[in-house]
C-alpha cells in the first residue's frame, strides 16, 4: 500500500505543476532554467548552452541513474523548467513513465535516443533494447551535441548561432580526449588489456579502445550477480592472471571484493585498480566532475593499474592523482 499511495503522492505533485506551467512560450532573454537527469548530461548541456543557461542536475556525484526514483521536488522543479534532459536508451529506467507523462506539458529531450541505432550496443539482458552508457566512447557522446542544440534553440531561436559554436568546440574536446585516450590505453600491455568492474557499464569504452569487458552484473545495477557468475569470473582472473579489477562510484563495492576473496583463495593475488566513475560524475566544482574530467580519471586509472607507465594528472595535468 504505501508504494500505491507514494505514486499517487508523486502523481498529484506532477498535475498540480504541469497545471500551472502549462505553456512553453519562446524565451527572448535571460537565462533558461534547465533540469538534466545525470551529471553527464547536464555538464553537456552547460557546456552547449553557455551563458544563455543555468542547469540543474537531479543525480549528484555517486548516485545510481538505474534506480533512481523522482522526488516531489524533483517533479515540482521538471514542472517548472524551461525544458528538461535525460538520457533515454533505458538508463533512467523507473522514470520512463514520468517524462511520457511531463512530454505531454513541457518540453522533455532524450538525448541520446537521437544517436543512430546502428552504433548502439544492444545486450542480452533487455531483448530489444540497447547498452546506455555511450558516454564512454568519446567521439559517440559527441554525436549527442545536435539534439541539445536544436532542443536549446526551440527555447532562444536568437542564440543557435552561439550554441553551434559551443558544441563545435565541445566536439573538438572530445576528440582531443579520444585521441589521448587512445594513446594511453595502448600503453597498457596487450595481454591485459580485460576491464572487469562491478556492472557492465564499459562495453562502448571496451569497442572503442580495445578493451575486453567483463562486468559482475549486467547493464543495469538492478540485475543479481548470482554466486555462479562471481564463480565464472574467479576462474578467468586466475587463469588468465589478471593483474587489477575495479570498483565504481555508483555501486557497491561488495562483489568486487568477493572476487578478489575468491581469487586470493586460490592462489592469485588481485588488486583493487583503482575507483571508476560509470553512471555518476565527481563532485560538483572538481574536474572529475566534468565529463572531460571523469573520462581522463578513469582512462588514467586504468591503464596504471595494469601496467601503463602514464602521468597520474591525466591529460591535462588536472587529476589529483589517479590511483
Amino acid at each position: 500500500m504505501k508504494n500505491i499511495l507514494d505514486i499517487s503522492a508523486s502523481r498529484r505533485a506532477f498535475l498540480a505543476g504541469v497545471a500551472a506551467f502549462a505553456a512553453t512560450p519562446a524565451i527572448a532573454s535571460g537565462q533558461m532554467n534547465i533540469i538534466a537527469t545525470t551529471g553527464m548530461i547536464a555538464d553537456m548541456v552547460r557546456q552547449i548552452g553557455g551563458d544563455a543557461v543555468t542547469v540543474r542536475g537531479l543525480m549528484g556525484a555517486g548516485v545510481d541513474p538505474h534506480g533512481y526514483r523522482q522526488t516531489r521536488s524533483d517533479i515540482v522543479a521538471m514542472t517548472r523548467a524551461d525544458a528538461t534532459f535525460w538520457h533515454g536508451l533505458y538508463l533512467e529506467a523507473q522514470m520512463e513513465a514520468f517524462f511520457e507523462d511531463l512530454g505531454r506539458k513541457r518540453p522533455v529531450h532524450a538525448v541520446a535516443e537521437t544517436l543512430d541505432r546502428s552504433l548502439l550496443l544492444s545486450h542480452e539482458d533487455y531483448d530489444g533494447r540497447f547498452d546506455p552508457h555511450v558516454w564512454m566512447d568519446a567521439k559517440l557522446w559527441a554525436q549527442c551535441t545536435p539534439a541539445v542544440v536544436d532542443a536549446l534553440s526551440e527555447l532562444r531561436p536568437d542564440a543557435r548561432a552561439s550554441f553551434e559554436q559551443n558544441a563545435a568546440a565541445f566536439v573538438q574536446e572530445a576528440a582531443a580526449l579520444d585521441s589521448y585516450t587512445r594513446l594511453t590505453l595502448a600503453e597498457v600491455p596487450e595481454d591485459r588489456r580485460i576491464l572487469l568492474t562491478a556492472h557492465d557499464a564499459f562495453g562502448y569504452f571496451g569497442k572503442a579502445y580495445g578493451f575486453e569487458v567483463l562486468g559482475i552484473q549486467g547493464i543495469s545495477t538492478e540485475s543479481e550477480a548470482g554466486l555462479n557468475r562471481i564463480g565464472a569470473l574467479v576462474d578467468v582472473l586466475v587463469e588468465r592472471q589478471v593483474p587489477a579489477v575495479f570498483v565504481e562510484t555508483s555501486v557497491s563495492d561488495r562483489n568486487i571484493r568477493a572476487l578478489v576473496e575468491g581469487a586470493a583463495s586460490r592462489g592469485h593475488a588481485v588488486s583493487i585498480g583503482g575507483s571508476l566513475f560509470s553512471d555518476a560524475m565527481g563532485p560538483d566544482g572538481t574536474y572529475e566532475g566534468t565529463w572531460l574530467g571523469m573520462i581522463d580519471h578513469n582512462v588514467t586509472t586504468i591503464a596504471r593499474a595494469l601496467g601503463a607507465d602514464v602521468p597520474a594528472t591525466g591529460r591535462l595535468g588536472k587529476l589529483k592523482g589517479a590511483a
